[in-house]
């Protein structure tokens, strides 16, 4: 049962939006009780676990086509599509209800906005278009949102928006090359993908181009004084030479390193805000 739960929630990908919302209430310049940050890391992760079951719970025709996802615990058979609907529908509610009470209505109505653009817009539309990565994004720039309403921040402001924009950017190469390494489970399934993520295709051009656009905006953080430059400085010397060796080496050592870009960014902000 365990095991079945830890795959119909894939918590790896559930924790790193936690920790995107921490990132979010770190960012906030006031102060902030102190047990806010985990409150909200598991609110968000909560919502992210109840996300991952009510999708797997949509699609579990599609996930018994591939490989990668075959053994799911609904696409496998062990787990009947209604109960991981259920199982799903508890658990987003109790993140809702967490974010509502440690911040109110705006983080929850975010929160909520959030599973139902994942499931209603991002979940049909990559059945259609390639380019419903575009729209399945903007899921994953709202956990900063959350924190930063948490912690009793405007939506508008430049500064969230910024590390939103930065985490919206890192999804769609992230999300790309994930799709290229699975290209042929993806056909399978019918999922259409964009000619760069055939497995014998180039991908530096785009890849590359949206990884500029990548480092362009992190360049902005010390730029507008979300990070001090002695601590992006520091993090650039950490992450230059990985990327470099990423770049001369394999597509798998580029998607290690890709994974790590949420961590590091919300690192930054953290030491930002216990040294200063």
């Amino acid at each position: 049962m365990i095991r079945s739960l830890a795959s119909l929630f894939r918590p790896r990908l559930s924790l790193l939006n936690g920790v995107a919302a921490a990132g979010g209430v770190m960012l906030f310049p006031g102060t902030t009780y102190a047990s806010l940050p985990w409150l909200v890391f598991a609110g968000v992760a909560l919502l992210a676990f109840g996300g991952s079951a009510l999708n797997q719970a949509l699609e579990f025709e599609a996930d018994r086509l591939m490989l990668r996802t075959m053994l799911r615990p609904v696409a496998r058979g062990s787990m009947q599509p209604a109960q991981a609907a259920l199982i799903g529908a508890a658990v987003v509610l109790s993140g809702v209800l967490l974010l509502a009470t440690a911040e109110g209505v705006t983080p929850a109505l975010l929160g909520a906005g959030g599973i139902l653009w994942y499931l209603g817009i991002y979940t049909p539309l990559k059945r259609r278009t390639p380019y419903a990565l575009a729209a399945g994004a903007v899921c994953g720039a709202l956990p900063p949102l959350i924190g930063w309403s948490c912690a009793g921040g405007n939506i508008p402001d430049y500064r969230i928006m910024l590390l939103a924009g930065l985490l919206y950017l890192w999804q769609i190469p992230h999300f790309w090359l994930f799709q290229r390494r699975h290209a042929d489970d993806y056909r399978k399934a019918g999922f259409p993908l964009l000619t760069a993520a055939s497995a014998g295709s180039r991908f530096i051009g785009f890849f590359g181009l949206w990884c500029v656009a990548m480092v362009c905006a992190t360049m902005l953080l010390p730029a507008f004084g979300l990070v001090s430059r002695s601590i992006a400085t520091c993090f650039a010397l950490l992450i230059l030479p990985m990327i470099s060796l990423a770049l001369l080496r394999s597509e798998k050592t580029v998607f290690f390193c890709l994974n790590l870009f949420p961590l590091l960014v919300t690192l930054m902000i953290v030491t930002q805000k216990s040294l200063y």
